[in-house]
């Protein structure tokens, strides 16, 4: 495939659209922020790197990188229980990783916040823990028609497991999560919510305060997936009501490997171990063991240190931008995003709920989105193909496979433009 690709100069049109009011208060300079991205200085193919997969993975900043270059340098060590200065060290930056979630979340206490491997083994987590403790056959679950697969196959290994029965709340053709069809999948016999914040798949932003408090009326507790929510708006689960909260730190610009499971403190001391071995124990004979409280209990053997110092600066890193200037930037991404892509013959925008994180989903006529990603990325332009681990949304809108492109704070209307351009030179190509 060897069709033209424009040569954008990104910098050029970023500088003209700061002067024309966009992209930049006095409190967010996006040029400034792309500075701090080493790999947004890169070019593919011989153009500009323009990089809208932030759904999937976020880019890390300086600041992210070299905190765990300074470890792996200076003071690494295991942490806990060493007395020398390297495990002392490393396990003041670990800790200090956890107090910095806990305050991102505005957890009532930082034994409410559980280092994982990501989301997906958070709710695997709670799937396999609490769930095997509090369910017996008959009892409901109810999930969204938006999940992401993390979130519909531990419940059904479960369901295997304990024949407990999984309703689905359904969306309407915008994608939005029709509260009031989910309020009569209520009943006495549900026993947990389980359903995302914001859809990776369609940016609709769940009205979550309205599914806790009904779920509660019920006596069942809530599990929201914030993985597409934290990189883009405030959280506050004290706020919210919820009882389970779960994020990836991959997709706020911290490393991967590294997630986070918050939970209420005395529903997790209650709930049994996960996993067994050192660290989670208070005391282990061959006879029996005694476990630890939350949240080592669910901390098992050596953990993410240099990952969960990573976590702590990316959350440093956003804190000292504000998450209210990096939703408002990105609001004005989208919308703008929005126009133009709705502008294109043939196009068509998957999800066009009523309140939407930056995240749009789209067909392009009869080119398949495969063909679209592989054709823009000759333009520089990453974005994700394919179902995007919510088979059932696709089944939902009728389509195989869509085109994503997901912004973050780091992203300009001079790569929407970008994005546009290769678009319609794929449009062309294809007839």
């Amino acid at each position: 495939m060897n069709a033209p690709s424009p040569v954008i100069d990104i910098a050029s049109q970023n500088a003209r659209q700061k002067t024309s009011g966009d992209n930049s208060t006095a409190a967010f300079d996006v040029e400034k922020i792309r500075a701090d991205f080493p790999i947004l200085s890169q070019t593919v193919y011989g153009k500009p790197l323009v990089y809208l997969d932030n759904g999937a993975s976020a880019q890390k900043p300086r600041q992210v990188i070299d905190s765990m270059s300074d470890i792996y340098e200076t003071y690494y060590s295991n942490v806990h229980r060493g007395v020398h200065w390297t495990s002392q060290k490393s396990t003041e930056g670990f800790e200090a990783g956890r107090q910095k979630a806990a305050a991102f979340l505005n957890a009532a206490s930082d034994n409410e916040v559980i280092f994982t491997r990501g989301a997906t083994e958070a709710i695997n987590l709670v799937a396999a823990s609490w769930g095997r403790a509090n369910l017996e056959a008959g009892d409901e679950i109810i999930l969204s028609h938006m999940e992401h697969h993390s979130n519909i196959v531990p419940w059904q290994l479960l369901r295997q497991e304990k024949d407990i029965v999984i309703k689905v709340a359904p969306i309407d053709d915008d994608g939005n999560f029709m509260i009031g069809e989910y309020e009569k999948l209520l009943s006495d016999k549900t026993k947990m919510v389980a359903v995302t914040h914001v859809s990776n798949a369609l940016g609709t932003i769940v009205a979550v305060k309205d599914v806790i408090r009904l779920a509660h009326a019920k006596g069942a507790l809530v599990l929201l997936d914030g993985c597409q929510a934290v990189p883009h708006q405030a959280v506050d689960v004290q706020a919210l009501g919820a009882d389970f909260y779960v994020f990836s730190g991959h997709k706020l610009y911290g490393p991967t490997g590294i997630g986070v499971l918050w939970g209420r403190e005395d529903i997790l001391n209650a709930m049994p171990p996960y996993q067994g071995g050192g660290e989670m124990i208070s005391s282990v004979t061959f006879e029996k063991t005694t476990f630890q409280k939350a949240p080592h209990r669910f901390e098992a053997g050596t953990p993410a240190i240099a990952e969960v110092i990573g976590l702590g600066a990316a959350i440093d890193y956003l804190g000292a931008i504000g998450l209210d200037n990096i939703a408002a930037h990105e609001h004005g991404v989208l919308q703008y995003a929005t126009e133009r892509l709705q502008a294109i013959d043939g196009l068509t925008i998957i999800g066009n709920a009523k309140e939407k994180a930056a995240i749009i989903s789209f067909t392009l006529a009869d080119v398949h989105a495969h063909d679209v990603g592989t054709f823009v990325d000759r333009a520089g332009v990453a974005v994700r193909v394919g179902h995007h681990c919510a088979q059932p949304v696709m089944d939902r809108f009728g389509v195989a496979a869509t085109a994503r492109a997901s912004f973050g704070l780091y992203n300009t209307r001079a790569e929407v433009d970008a994005l546009v351009d290769a678009l319609e030179e794929t449009r062309k190509f294809f007839g």
